[in-house]
């Protein structure tokens, strides 16, 4: 059959022209039947002429075959990945939606902390509804590249690279959240926080991985514009946010004077008046146990004379929020100290005050019965 149909391809052009010589009217039939076979696709030419059956239409997935690790292909690893996260999502969005309290067996109280604060909302949007709608969205685009058809009309390439970019978005934030829980929330650990930054780096990993370490250079430029906008997206979210002390979403803790009942020695009152001489500040909470420590070290006489910030004059807790100015020096804790263009955050004994301004004491002596806790 292969050979008659070349036979008849082959002999087809002398048997045109041979018409072509004959009657006009057989020209104008062969040419309608020549433009005809010309605008028709030759696949179905040769199905036609050998009879055989259509070919079903390829897949676009079975182009490439799927990439695996440890023997399991990658989709099902962001299937799996992806759903753990939409549980624990959906586990926290439960909590803020309802109010209830976090269960933290790891790192106790400070865990609801971090999930009552301020940052624990972008824009407006719990957290968790974010983090839900962004692990739900990895899940199903990763069960459609495992063949499930739960998106219609999606291509192979697509997929991929939306949970690519979907990836690297989470990846980022995440980064972002990190430095929050190590700056704003010293001392203060969250098991949830770190288990979804550990679910979004794994999923961006098994990405590059389905993609490849080669192909994923192409789409660098992509991503990093992707990063750059999540994380100037996060930064103009909070940036007016601060951090609360536990429980005070119920009330409102008014501001409170603490007595200074320690003398101060000469050492720290020329201490004080040069750290004034040169602009340094400390900038401090009423409610901070360390920033009293601070003053208790310099005295009485010498903390009038220091330059002291309160950063929530108007108390702390519901609706309170710190000054403007402290919010803009981007504080990491309290106290903090600016002296000379250097940052200490802390209570700092005085002779590393006296060191990191250059101060020199004449006929002074740094007394030695107290200490920094």
């Amino acid at each position: 059959m292969a050979t008659m149909s070349a036979a008849l391809a082959i002999s087809l052009p002398s048997l045109t022209r041979v018409a072509v010589a004959s009657t006009p009217s057989a020209s104008s039939r062969i040419k309608r039947a020549t433009q005809f076979r010309c605008c028709a696709d030759s696949s179905s030419q040769e199905q036609e002429i050998s009879g055989a059956p259509p070919a079903p239409p390829l897949d676009k997935s079975a182009r490439s075959p799927p990439s695996s690790l440890l023997g399991i292909s990658t989709s099902t690893w962001s299937a799996g990945v992806a759903g753990l996260g939409f549980l624990e999502t959906g586990y926290l969005t439960y909590l803020k939606l309802t109010g209830s309290e976090a269960f933290c067996p790891i790192t106790g109280a400070g865990c609801g902390d971090v999930l009552d604060s301020d940052y624990s909302v972008v824009f407006g949007i719990p957290l968790p509804i974010v983090g839900l709608v962004a692990y739900g969205l990895v899940t199903a685009l990763s069960l459609q590249k495992n063949g499930k058809d739960l998106l219609q009309g999606s291509d192979d390439l697509d997929v991929r690279l939306i949970l690519l970019l979907v990836a690297t978005s989470m990846a980022t934030a995440s980064v972002y959240f990190l430095y929050i829980l190590s700056t704003k929330f010293i001392g203060v650990s969250c098991s949830y926080c770190l288990l979804s930054a550990f679910l979004s780096f794994t999923l961006l990993f098994i990405r590059v991985k389905d993609i490849g370490f080669e192909r994923i250079q192409k789409f660098a430029g992509i991503q990093l514009a992707v990063a750059v906008i999540i994380a100037l997206a996060l930064t103009n979210s909070y940036s007016s946010a601060t951090t609360q002390l536990k429980g005070t979403d119920d009330f409102v803790l008014q501001p409170y004077e603490t007595e200074i009942s320690t003398e101060s020695s000469p050492f720290a009152i020329a201490l004080a008046k040069h750290l004034h001489s040169i602009g340094a500040k400390m900038y401090g909470a009423f409610w901070c146990s360390h920033c009293n420590e601070q003053k208790q070290m310099f005295g009485h006489e010498a903390t009038k004379i220091l330059d002291y910030v309160e950063c929530f004059p108007n108390g702390a807790g519901k609706g309170k929020k710190m000054t403007a100015e402290c919010a803009a020096a981007g504080l990491e804790g309290f106290p903090t100290w600016f002296i000379n263009g250097k940052i200490l955050s802390g209570d700092q004994e005085l002779e590393v005050l006296a060191e990191a301004s250059g101060f020199v004491g004449e006929g002074t002596e740094q007394p030695k019965g107290i200490s920094q806790n």
